[in-house]
């Protein structure tokens, strides 16, 4: 009923919309119905005729910039890692954890290890912070829920994992202090599309070695600028996003 409203280059009737798709007239006007509720589509009360609303766009623009953000990141996440010497991951949110859609290795021979495919829970690691700081309360209520521990220094509390995403949003990067994994540190800020929505994030990682609390306040300011770049490279077009010391 959706594609066909899409479609469609004028408002459709409930009587021709049940015919082209083969349901009753009663089943037709219960899915049209639902779409106006979900917003979907809109009535026009009048003609008594439906037709798509920009919400459909809106949702399309969304997974398009999902797919285009590793297309148009490539360069940058390059100057990233020549710029701080160490691995850049590429990282989109999926059910409560990242997933490494593109990375580039440190030449360092002691570095962060990751596979492009795999992920981590989002709330263990930099670029999981990073997103999860724009999320929904809801969604984000709901993880707080099932938080476990995966080193000593995993955040298992909800009210301290809420005060650290609160923090991130102030900030405008997220931390990771080994709470995936034991001595692997990271720095990561968020990306948003054309819709001001935080779609990915971007962010660095290496051994605790390297990735002292100074260095992590040094690098924040240039993975916030990729962020930022990648962001306008997607068609964001709103202020920048602010980078806070961390007392």
């Amino acid at each position: 009923m959706l594609q066909a409203l899409a479609l469609s280059d004028r408002p459709r009737g409930v009587t021709e919309l049940g015919r082209e798709l083969g349901v009753t007239k009663s089943n037709a006007h219960r899915l049209l119905k639902t779409l106006v509720h979900s917003g979907f589509a809109q009535n026009n009360a009048d003609a008594g005729k439906y037709s798509a609303t920009l919400k459909v766009w809106e949702l399309g623009s969304h997974v398009l910039s999902r797919v285009d953000v590793k297309n148009v990141s490539g360069a940058l996440l390059q100057a990233l890692a020549d710029k701080t010497g160490e691995s850049v991951h590429l990282s989109l949110l999926s059910e409560g954890s990242v997933v490494y859609i593109d990375k580039i290795d440190s030449v360092q021979p002691v570095r962060a290890y990751s596979q492009i495919g795999k992920g981590a829970p989002a709330y263990c690691v930099a670029t999981g912070k990073a997103l999860l700081a724009h999320q929904s309360p809801e969604m984000i209520a709901s993880l707080c829920e099932r938080l476990e521990a995966h080193t000593s220094r995993t955040i298992t509390n909800a009210a301290e994992l809420q005060r650290e995403l609160a923090r991130v949003r102030q900030l405008g990067y997220a931390v990771n202090r080994g709470e995936w994994r034991e001595g692997v540190c990271g720095v990561a800020a968020p990306i948003r599309d054309v819709l001001h929505n935080v779609i990915a994030a971007v962010g660095i990682s290496g051994p605790e070695s390297r990735m002292k609390p100074a260095f992590m306040r040094e690098q924040a300011p240039v993975v916030i600028e990729t962020a930022e770049l990648i962001s306008r490279a997607l068609g964001y077009s709103g202020e920048a996003a602010p980078c806070r010391k961390i007392a």
